[in-house]
């Protein structure tokens, strides 16, 4: 099993990027994805979610409009388009897919994606 961030770097206030999840190893297409963040000395933070079809999608109140979530499930990948960015949106981000199947949670993270927002 394995979840793979890439597109992640440094970028000036105002611009974006392309977050990629690649996963493999297991049946991607079942399972939810998330993408979190996280800065040292603070928990982990939801920044969007997909349904396993694509069908449902959403991002946290402070990303609305400015992050949007994507899966391409032929290909095993989700994507997260950030524009506008701003510092504050520095961070590492992280991949994650989960389900639940009779009461019991399957969870997967990838290792990060490091995302700094600076001029």
């Amino acid at each position: 099993v394995q979840l793979v961030e890439s597109g992640g770097g440094l970028v000036q206030p105002g611009g974006s990027l392309s977050l990629t999840c690649a996963a493999s190893g297991f049946t991607f297409t079942s399972y939810n994805v998330n993408w979190y963040r996280q800065t040292p000395g603070k928990e982990r933070e939801l920044v969007a979610g997909i349904s396993p079809a694509g069908g449902s999608a959403n991002s946290a109140d402070s990303m609305k409009g400015r992050f949007t979530i994507s899966r391409d499930n032929a290909k095993n990948m989700v994507y997260l388009q950030m524009n506008s960015l701003k510092p504050e949106d520095t961070a590492m981000y992280y991949c994650n897919a989960q389900k639940v199947i009779l009461g019991k949670k399957y969870s997967y993270w990838g290792q990060g994606t490091q995302v700094t927002v600076s001029s």
